[in-house]
């Protein structure tokens, strides 16, 4: 079961945001009965990417001993609302 603080790996691509498939995030709240979470996704620089309310199955917990890391180049929240307006 996931857990806050877990990491999870996106299911499928999230295009607002600039996420793709296999992009890891932190569960930061479970709600309910734990088949919804709120996962911030950062980059490498801790800088915050986008925050997204995901349901389990849009999900996978992450098993670090399993992941290999990728390069995806995306604007932090800050970026994107500026090239949003």
């Amino acid at each position: 079961m996931i857990q806050e603080l877990d990491l999870v790996a996106l299911l499928a691509d999230r295009p607002a945001l600039q996420l793709r498939r296999g992009d890891v995030g932190t569960v930061v709240h479970v709600y309910g009965s734990g088949d919804l979470y709120e996962v911030e996704f950062i980059n490498a620089k801790g800088e915050t990417v986008g925050i997204e309310t995901l349901n389990a199955n849009e999900v996978l917990a992450v098993d670090l001993g399993r992941v290999m890391l990728h390069y995806n180049d995306v604007a932090t929240a800050g970026d994107y609302t500026a090239h949003a307006a």
